[in-house]
């Protein structure tokens, strides 16, 4: 007998909570054909359909989706299912880095929640809030070389907004007695804090998530916590109480088997040896990342652990052994296409061949060759740095974004007010047909809202016929941010004098590290 679109949604609700969103939403679109007459169930399997693609990464799939549940919850009247439907759209514009757009919908759903008394949906809403604002002063932020703290007044502006959200959303979830949502809001300060050079609160911010995480048993907000107290006291100068963080960032990585976690712990470790001058330590852990990297196939993370070796390399003295990897950086380079990273390791390989007078046809096969023995090492070395690498800075624009704009920005007005008739899966019969509101009902919003979002777009069409940017090639086991750029400029008066002392100049690129 035929399932009932009930019945299949039931089941792809089902497969999603289990963690399988392909097979949910296969089920789900099948609930979609079958079709039904209850308004609120198709509702259901809209959103639930929006949020599986989101989490698939299908961002247009889940923009379509979330746009129907929208529709729908307006055309019934339904209020809290309106401003729900609207926080589902912020969230994924806030992914495509549409922020402006992102924040008109997030806002939406806080006039909606305060509207209706709905303060877990207000909590909720003042959260994402401050998500939209943390992700857009850090989209802000990328390229720009000035210090920690010091920051161009919009992007202060960007930040300190987020920042009052998320203080918002701490003292209603505090009301609430809601302490896995007070977790989240303290790590977010504390990222948010982080980013506006503020280490003290940042560090403060942090211990309290540390503290909640320990509470509930999160080991992997625990994790974050570690890694973000380790980033913090960087910044302030306490290398060896970074690295204790750091080694226990690496611990709870391997135990929950998280080998990019883990990669990316070795590689902070790596870095903060460094800057201790404890070089033969820092080999130990960047060896650790590559070997990681190489198992993951992260070519461009292979790439820059064979550079930090052949910089940890030049620290001790060893230039043949720095040469063999300045090679290998060299031949990755070439083969990711980071015409940057080509340029900084040829120019590399010529000085490190200069100083060992040395020429191409004097390198035996083997001493053109990488293979890691298990003794082969690894350090991506910012400390003899003395510019910014701003085009390995990843980019959050990716193709996926462009292809997107390209077709879902087209749809605009109409496709956000699209007609009731058209929603998929929706079987309109006498029985639901009174549930409907029709365009003049007064529950319909005003053009307000439209205005708005229309606005947002138009600002950004200009943007959009020119060339994306080039992005630099991500390295899943190398943490995302741009960190160690930051410690070098810091640090500038220690690295002119240890520099003194080296025999060769070398070109270093600065590593980078995401704030979990």
């Amino acid at each position: 007998m035929e399932a009932s679109c009930l019945e299949l949604a039931l089941e792809g609700e089902r497969l999603c909570k289990a963690g399988d969103f392909k097979g949910g939403t296969a089920f789900f679109e099948a609930a979609v054909q079958v079709g039904t007459e209850d308004l609120k169930t198709l509702s259901a399997i809209y959103s639930q359909l929006g949020n599986a693609y989101f989490y698939l990464k299908e961002y247009g799939k889940a923009l379509e989706y979330h746009r129907h549940d929208l529709t729908l919850a307006r055309t019934i009247g339904d209020r809290i299912g309106e401003g729900k439907a609207s926080g589902n759209l912020g969230n994924t514009l806030k992914v495509l880095g549409r922020y402006d757009e992102a924040a008109v919908c997030c806002q939406r759903h806080l006039d909606i929640s305060q509207e209706q008394g709905d303060k877990v949906g207000e909590a909720r809403a003042l959260y994402n809030m401050g998500n939209v604002f943390h992700a857009k002063g850090k989209q802000q932020l990328w390229g720009i070389s000035q210090d920690p703290g010091e920051l161009p007044p919009d992007v202060r502006d960007t930040l300190q907004r987020a920042t009052a959200f998320y203080e918002m959303n701490l003292s209603l979830v505090k009301e609430l007695g809601d302490r896995a949502a007070q977790g989240r809001a303290f790590g977010n300060l504390g990222n948010t804090h982080y980013l506006l050079g503020n280490f003290v609160e940042a560090i403060k911010f942090h211990r309290e998530r540390l503290s909640i995480a320990k509470e509930f048993g999160d080991k992997a907000a625990e994790r974050r916590a570690y890694s973000n107290l380790g980033n913090a006291l960087i910044f302030l100068g306490q290398f060896n109480a970074a690295t204790e963080y750091y080694r226990k960032t690496l611990q709870l990585s391997r135990q929950l088997k998280d080998q990019v976690m883990e990669a990316q712990a070795c590689f902070s470790l790596g870095n903060t040896y460094t800057l201790l001058q404890e070089y033969e330590r820092a080999i130990e852990y960047h060896l650790k990342h590559l070997l990681i990297a190489q198992e993951l196939n992260d070519r461009v993370g292979e790439g820059r652990a064979c550079w930090s070796l052949g910089n940890a390399y030049v620290s001790l003295g060893k230039h043949r052994q720095a040469l063999h990897h300045a090679r290998k950086h060299l031949e990755i380079s070439r083969e990711i296409g980071d015409r940057n990273g080509e340029l900084t390791a040829r120019m590399n390989v010529e000085e490190l061949m200069e100083a060992l007078g040395v020429k191409e046809a004097d390198l035996s096969p083997s001493e053109s060759e990488f293979k890691v023995q298990g003794n082969t090492v690894s350090d991506e070395s910012y400390l003899y740095s003395m510019f910014i690498y701003a085009s390995l800075l990843t980019s959050p624009q990716t193709e996926e974004l462009f292809d997107l704009i390209a077709s879902s920005q087209s749809r605009r007005l109409d496709d956000q007010r699209v007609n009731v008739s058209n929603l998929p899966g929706l079987r309109i019969t006498h029985n639901n047909l009174g549930h409907l509101v029709g365009e003049s009902d007064p529950q319909e919003p005003s053009d307000d809202f439209f205005n708005m979002l229309i606005k947002c777009q138009s600002s950004r069409i200009d943007d959009q016929r020119c060339s994306p940017p080039e992005g630099g090639p991500r390295a899943p086991t190398v943490p995302d941010e741009d960190f160690f750029s930051l410690i070098q400029r810091v640090q500038a008066k220690r690295m002119d004098e240890q520099r003194v002392h080296l025999p060769i100049r070398c070109r270093f690129m600065p590593p980078v590290l995401y704030s979990q």
